[in-house]
């Protein structure tokens, strides 16, 4: 049966129209009839672009009632996100644009289908998306839909940078770099700032450094203290703890103290025995020990003097002094408190922790300089280190401000390749790209590692010192 003669014979049904048989033949013309026939291909053509327009209606506002999630992006930080469409549930859509992206700072490439960009703004947003789907002519009106745009603030931004109180008795400069020789032969870059837990509230610096080339003598120090953010006079404790250790080997290291201790250094680089360790174990739990309690009763005569308890004044230690002989460097350490020494040979397959850090089970919690107990008990002759090396690329002291971030946990501190991947990071690869170079005649390199401690840890936000040897 014809399209014509099954449309015609529904409609007469409609309408309730018999036809006679004795008409039948009229039927068959009527039916028969051009004009008929296209008729009913026209109302057959008009009724399907009825139902396509409902159904491309319906798939529309399927679209704009189905939930569209953007990935949250975070201002001042590079964004990309893919708009899959398909695994959406969206795969009809042929073009897309999202309007006012730029206004944030992003935009939209319609053939990759992805947002990119920096964010400038934080916020929750909605952003008008216009598309057109599949079977829509080129030039129709754009559908639109709301789709939900978060934009979170930049973390850095939520923290604020407050001046210390420069009339404060105790007061020190919150960030504070150096770049000095120390020897004919090794340079020392050293950088100490406020961290930002700090910075917020307007308090002070509690970490501090202090060094020192013992010209006659041919020795270098190196020192790197840590004061306690609950201890109310940390900063001056750790000031004291530095300026105390540099003081005292400048007034004891003398050329007749070091007479013999360089023989018996020349005897051990010789092998020759139990008895030249000994002496070299002597020699440096004797010296070093009088320096740390120096430094303590120096901390401890300032607080009788101001009538205050000395845990106000409660400061880590740590300090190395290493000088260059014919047949090697000779490094001396000691460390009380959280802060590690490292020690890297000169072609970086080797690292010696100078120090065990006072944390964990071992530690049994941080330790001070300030503490009369470190000095009467059996872990104290532990605190001292010794090495004789043919050379060496790297001695680094730092903090925890440091260390946290960058080494997590203590037992990194003893892999090379935590070390190398923390050189890495000096040269550069970063987030922020910041580079340190690490070379006796950049004359920036100070202002480099200055810019360098600012990176970004969640959640670590202490004062930050480092000292690099090199």
């Amino acid at each position: 049966m014809s399209e014509t003669k099954l449309y015609i014979t529904s409609l007469f049904s409609q309408k309730k129209i018999t036809v006679a048989t004795n008409r039948a033949h009229l039927f068959e013309a009527f039916l028969n009839d051009e004009t008929n026939i296209s008729a009913v291909k026209q109302i057959q053509q008009n009724q399907q672009a009825m139902l396509d327009k409902w159904e491309l209606k319906n798939k529309i506002e399927d679209i704009i009632n189905k939930q569209l999630m953007i990935p949250n992006a975070t201002a001042n930080k590079p964004y990309k996100a893919k708009i899959d469409f398909e695994k959406l549930g969206m795969g009809n859509i042929v073009f897309s644009d999202f309007e006012g992206l730029t206004e944030y700072g992003l935009k939209y490439d319609n053939s990759a289908e992805e947002i990119h960009g920096i964010p400038e703004k934080s916020g929750d947003f909605k952003i008008k998306m216009r598309f057109r789907v599949k079977d829509e002519a080129e030039d129709s009106v754009l559908n639109e839909k709301l789709v939900s745009l978060v934009i979170n603030a930049d973390p850095k931004s939520l923290w604020q940078t407050k001046e210390s109180n420069q009339h404060d008795p105790y007061w020190k400069p919150d960030d504070v770099s150096d770049f000095q020789s120390l020897g004919k032969e090794k340079y020392m870059v050293v950088s100490s700032k406020r961290g930002r837990s700090h910075a917020n509230v307007g308090s002070f610096r509690d970490d501090d450094f202090a060094f020192k080339h013992y010209k006659e003598i041919g020795w270098s120090l190196v020192c790197v203290a840590d004061g306690a953010g609950s201890a109310k006079l940390a900063r001056q404790g750790s000031k004291l703890a530095c300026d105390a250790v540099v003081n005292y080997f400048g007034e004891n290291f003398s050329k007749a103290l070091l007479k013999d201790f360089d023989e018996t250094l020349l005897n051990y680089h010789h092998k020759t025995g139990e008895e030249t360790e000994k002496k070299i174990s002597f020699f440096v739990y004797d010296n070093l020990s009088k320096a740390a309690h120096f430094a303590h009763k120096k901390i401890e005569e300032f607080a009788n003097k101001l009538e205050v308890p000395l845990k106000d004044f409660h400061s880590t230690l740590i300090f190395a002094l290493f000088k260059k002989y014919d047949f090697g460097y000779a490094i001396l350490t000691f460390g009380v408190g959280d802060c590690p020494i490292g020690l890297l040979n000169k072609d970086l397959t080797e690292i010696k922790l100078m120090n065990w850090l006072d944390v964990g089970e071992f530690g049994g919690g941080t330790r001070f300089i300030t503490m009369p107990e470190i000095f009467s008990s059996d872990k104290f002759s532990t605190r001292f280190g010794f090495k004789l090396i043919a050379d060496f690329s790297y001695l680094i002291l730092m903090t925890d401000g440091i260390y946290d971030p960058k080494f997590v946990v203590e037992v990194n501190l003893e892999k090379i390749e935590k070390w190398k991947e923390f050189l890495i990071d000096l040269e550069g690869n970063n987030e922020e790209k910041i580079k340190v170079e690490l070379k006796h005649d950049n004359k920036k390199i100070a202002e480099q590692l200055s810019a360098w401690m600012d990176f970004w840890s969640p959640g670590n936000h202490d004062d930050r010192t480092l000292a690099i040897v090199f």
